[in-house]
């Protein structure tokens, strides 16, 4: 197993498990525990793990969740009902600008299927996964790789779609609280905020853990966007207040 490969893998084991010793990740991977030693030392300046006594631990913040390696592996099967519902809302012919979010790497497979489509997008995720797709028409927009984000951002992301217009935006925040959308880093929230402002309807795309949380910057108001599309798995009591609020809901599995 080559490191990355491993570095990921106990990434995924220390999601699923909190913690763990160093000599049972030494015994888990076959590796010494001296290899372990620089895995986890490699991974705690990626921000991705706190080093412990004996071994390693996850602990939950803005900064780890917002890597994508995290962002990937977490609610996958939300995260593509939420997808599958909000392709329904891009009409075949039309184009669509697709943000780095970890639920877009999800529309893969369902935008696929509303081809023909011209899909704008920052996500390598994205462009890896359409490239290939008869009928679909991939825009890359260029800039500097984000490897925390798997996305290119900047100066020469933002004079590119200074310069387009789509008739839908599928976009995503690493946190709703009450009525409000956050995240946790400007220049990505500027791609997003571009991108809303860019096309004819826009929609945010956001799985149920969202809910209650913020981030250090300020998105926008829900009702900026055209609806919101999510689960009912945010609870009946937020479910009732974002309809008294005339936030437009959209629910995947609805």
């Amino acid at each position: 197993m080559k490191p990355d490969e491993r570095r990921l893998d106990i990434i995924e084991h220390l999601m699923a498990v909190g913690s763990d010793s160093l000599e049972s990740l030494s015994a888990r991977f076959g590796v010494s525990k001296m290899t372990i030693h620089r895995d986890l030392d490699e991974l705690m300046e990626e921000g991705l793990l706190r080093k412990i006594r004996g071994g390693a631990t996850i602990e939950a913040s803005g900064q780890f969740e917002s890597d994508f390696r995290y962002r990937a592996r977490t609610g996958l099967d939300e995260k593509a009902r939420i997808a599958a519902r909000a392709a329904e809302l891009v009409d075949p012919g039309t184009s669509v600008f697709v943000d780095d979010g970890s639920t877009s790497e999800q529309l893969v497979p369902v935008l696929a299927k509303r081809r023909p489509l011209t899909v704008i997008t920052n996500s390598q995720a994205v462009i890896s996964g359409l490239t290939s797709v008869a009928g679909i028409e991939i825009m890359a927009l260029g800039g500097a790789y984000s490897r925390k984000f798997n996305g290119f951002f900047g100066m020469l992301t933002m004079s590119a779609l200074s310069n387009l217009r789509a008739d839908v935006a599928l976009v995503s925040s690493s946190a709703v609280d009450g009525r409000t959308a956050f995240h946790q880093d400007v220049e990505v929230l500027e791609v997003k905020r571009r991108m809303m402002a860019s096309a004819a309807r826009s929609y945010l795309l956001v799985d149920h853990r969202k809910f209650g949380r913020t981030a250090l910057h300020l998105m926008s108001d829900l009702d900026a966007f055209d609806g919101v599309v999510t689960t009912r798995a945010i609870g009946p009591g937020r479910i009732a207040t974002l309809s008294e609020q005339g936030i437009h809901m959209i629910y995947a599995g609805d």
